[in-house]
């Protein structure tokens, strides 16, 4: 899985580097059909703004936060893709039992 950084009025240090690392990683323990992930993180003034946009097999998850600090902010970010994950796994999720339904079961 790739993760692209990139960062507005920020240079990204590799302890900030690893820390995104870290907290994507719980995304990707989730669902493992992530294909990439697009970090952008930007800093006005003084409000500190993580988006991300993480690349799945049939759409797109999107999602921004900000808050006092980065460090923060990133936090902010992984909980709500996280949320975001999951509800994609569940959507797609296959409901049909191909195997376990009445129609398959041996008669006696």
């Amino acid at each position: 899985m790739n993760i692209h950084l990139t960062g507005h009025h920020l240079e990204i240090t590799p302890s900030l580097k690893e820390y995104i690392q870290t907290k994507l990683a719980k995304i990707f323990h989730h669902f493992d059909h992530v294909i990439d992930a697009k970090v952008t993180l930007t800093v006005n003034k003084l409000e500190h703004i993580a988006e991300a946009t993480i690349h799945l097999p049939k759409s797109d998850i999107h999602a921004e936060c900000r808050g006092e600090s980065m460090y923060s902010a990133i936090d902010l970010l992984s909980d709500k893709l996280d949320r975001q994950v999951i509800k994609y796994k569940e959507v797609h999720k296959d409901h049909h039992r191909v195997q376990g339904g009445l129609k398959h079961q041996p008669i006696e």
